[in-house]
């Protein structure tokens, strides 16, 4: 889990330039990567590049608030902006504890190539999925080099030795940390189980070369962005193995796609954010059984939360698609997220039941509930409605029971009344959230 750091408008940056950046890669920044990090990510790269001395090696010290003011953005705004940019592997940020008045460095990245952003196996997909077939494919035309037919000519071009000669000259010492084009990768934590991977094909099979790191890399993003287990990886990377004993990388991709999009309905991913977003969480320093709650809703991804209450076990694919829909199609807040599998759970012995799901989701939608302490006032709240509701039932039983009525009426009323063990489960939730 990623440790939050406290961050203060007085707090001091610098940035260091680690890369090239030209206008073409601004370009690709504007056109590819904002439709996936969003405009106020971009806008952040962008101030940070203007930060630069004269020579784009490194900036003066400056404060956050210089970038607040400039940026007219809130600092936990600039905050989660700069996270998205870290992810997307266009910034590093390292930090030095002070007594008063914190440093970070900044440091920049130049985007991938277009060639390698559309080939890219997470990149690629998320983009197409954001913007749609036309929009993608406008873009893509805008990228390509157009085709020209050489076979009618003669290629006359002189080689280095046709106009230059060797003759003897002055001793040379090599120059190191020559400025130079950078761009810095992706990092995934590992999705598959290599050694049982490569054991569990045969040795006849593949090449010794069959896995080389970059194969690797492609096979742990694949398995990310499509949400693809061990086993299933399996028996897609032995059904991409070509006559060689190598894996034919393109079929891999294509495979993967096929298998999630059969899985899904012809959809296709896209990215969400894992937590709870910087600008809408809950400030430190509270120390209450309240504010611990709302820090756990926070700090945690609701697959990883999902996944706890399956005892460490995979959630199933129903439930995970249930969370999926509720991120990217209804857009709710991630922390959001947690409270509502937490409250349905609770109130519906361990069943996330999809149409009373979107029932409340409805209602929280209307309500503009977009952060965890809203989300549990509204559930505290509409827990205490439905306890009222049970004690004024039951009270009505009561009298009603009194009254004359045939034999036969208690015994359907015992058949729908709340049972002790549900009323207990509800007065937990309530002693939970209060």
């Amino acid at each position: 889990m990623k440790k939050t750091i406290s961050i203060l408008p007085a707090d001091s940056y610098m940035v260091f330039n680690k890369t090239i950046i030209t206008e073409e890669d601004r370009k690709i920044v504007s056109t590819l990567y904002q439709p996936i990090i969003g405009f106020s990510a971009v806008s952040l790269y962008f101030s940070l590049l203007d930060d630069l001395d004269e020579l784009k090696l490194m900036s003066e010290e400056l404060t956050h608030h210089h970038l607040m003011a400039k940026m007219q953005l809130r600092l936990d705004s600039i905050v989660d902006a700069r996270e998205k940019l870290e992810a997307i592997g266009l910034l590093k940020t390292y930090y030095k504890k002070a007594q008063n008045i914190h440093s970070y460095a900044y440091l920049l990245y130049s985007p991938l190539s277009a060639a390698e952003f559309f080939s890219h196996p997470i990149l690629n997909v998320v983009l197409y999925n954001n913007l749609g077939k036309k929009e993608y494919e406008k873009l893509a035309n805008f990228y390509k080099i157009p085709r020209y037919n050489f076979k009618d000519y003669t290629e006359i071009t002189a080689t280095f030795s046709d106009v230059f000669k060797i003759v003897p000259g002055r001793s040379l010492d090599v120059c190191s940390d020559i400025k130079e084009k950078s761009s810095n990768s992706l990092i995934l934590k590992e999705q598959i189980d290599f050694n049982m991977l490569v054991a569990s094909l045969p040795k006849n099979m593949v090449h010794e070369r069959c896995f080389t790191n970059d194969v690797k890399d492609l096979i742990n993003n694949l398995a990310f962005v499509y949400h693809i287990d061990d086993l299933t990886m399996q028996g897609l990377v032995r059904n991409a193995i070509n006559e060689k004993g190598l894996i034919d990388r393109t079929e891999l991709r294509k495979s993967c796609r096929n298998y999630y999009q059969f899985d899904q309905g012809g959809k296709l991913p896209t990215l969400i954010y894992a937590n709870q977003p910087q600008y809408l969480r809950k400030e430190e320093g509270d120390q209450s059984k309240w504010a611990k709650m709302v820090y756990t809703f926070e700090n945690i991804s609701p697959y990883d939360y999902l996944k706890s209450k399956y005892k460490g076990a995979e959630p199933t694919s129903r439930d995970l698609r249930l969370v999926e829909s509720l991120l990217i199609d209804q857009k709710m807040k991630p922390g959001v997220v947690n409270v509502l599998l937490s409250y349905v759970l609770k109130i519906n012995n361990q069943k996330l039941n999809k149409n009373y799901i979107e029932t409340i989701v409805g209602q929280w939608k209307r309500l503009n509930i977009e952060t965890v302490e809203e989300a549990m006032r509204i559930t505290e709240k509409e827990h205490k409605k439905m306890r009222k509701m049970i004690s004024e039932k039951k009270k009505k039983e009561v009298k009603t029971s009194k009254e004359e009525l045939p034999a036969w009426f208690n015994k359907e009323l015992e058949k729908e009344e709340t049972t002790n063990e549900e009323y207990e489960e509800l007065e937990k939730i309530l002693e939970e959230l209060a």
